[in-house]
């Protein structure tokens, strides 16, 4: 796809191999309320939808009352642990630098502080010209009008855009919006979920990318 021109990139589960770190958060938090902790992988399928999203759903119905508590319990534990173990998937780096005359740029459900510290530490921050957060603005995934206003602001077509996630909020966002979406098979969703919405790719490593949209 020569004619591309941005390239619109989730971060957890995409970008980034960061649900050990997410999950172990989340069991501190359900410990120190004395509830049962959870499985990474469940907790990971918790992952998509902001982090009061993957509060209340950890917590249960039973107990979503203590959410707001819980939030912060989960923030300050996060901020201090969320690099513990998360790492760039493999072929990231090889990416970025074969689209370095690309628009690229970083949307996610996490908050923004997170996201931009993480991406700095990791070091791809500065191969993205803006980073936008769950919390930077009024629309947030899979509201295609997030995206529609990044276009509108670059003045882009939707069809020389993408969305690349492993999310079926990326996937459902790139479809609203009228982009070309793209599903990352081995992130934090089963690849069956991602593939009943039909994106109009998919790929399995990273580096499949450089083929897909060169």
């Amino acid at each position: 796809m020569a004619n591309l021109e941005l390239m619109i990139f989730d971060f957890d589960g995409t970008l980034v191999s960061s649900g050990e770190d997410i999950a172990a958060s989340v069991n501190h938090v359900l410990a120190a309320f004395g509830l049962p902790v959870r499985e990474g992988k469940e907790i990971m399928q918790f992952i998509g939808d902001g982090v009061m999203r993957l509060i209340e759903r950890s917590l249960g119905p039973a107990h979503v009352n203590l959410k707001d508590e819980a939030l912060a319990l989960f923030s300050t534990h996060y901020g201090e642990h969320m690099l513990d173990s998360t790492r760039l998937y493999g072929g990231i780096d090889r990416v970025l630098d074969h689209f370095r005359e690309k628009d690229k740029i970083i949307v996610t459900n996490k908050r923004h502080y997170f996201t931009v510290k993480m991406a700095d530490a990791l070091g791809i921050k500065d191969s993205f010209s803006e980073i936008i957060g769950r919390d930077s603005g009024p629309y947030s995934k899979p509201d295609g009008r997030l995206v529609l206003s990044v276009l509108r602001n670059r003045g882009i077509d939707p069809r020389r855009a993408v969305v690349i996630g492993d999310g079926a909020n990326d996937i459902l966002m790139a479809k609203d919006a009228g982009v070309w979406s793209c599903a990352y098979l081995n992130g934090l969703s089963p690849a069956e979920d991602l593939l009943r919405l039909k994106p109009d790719f998919a790929y399995h490593y990273p580096v499949e990318l450089i083929k897909i949209f060169s």
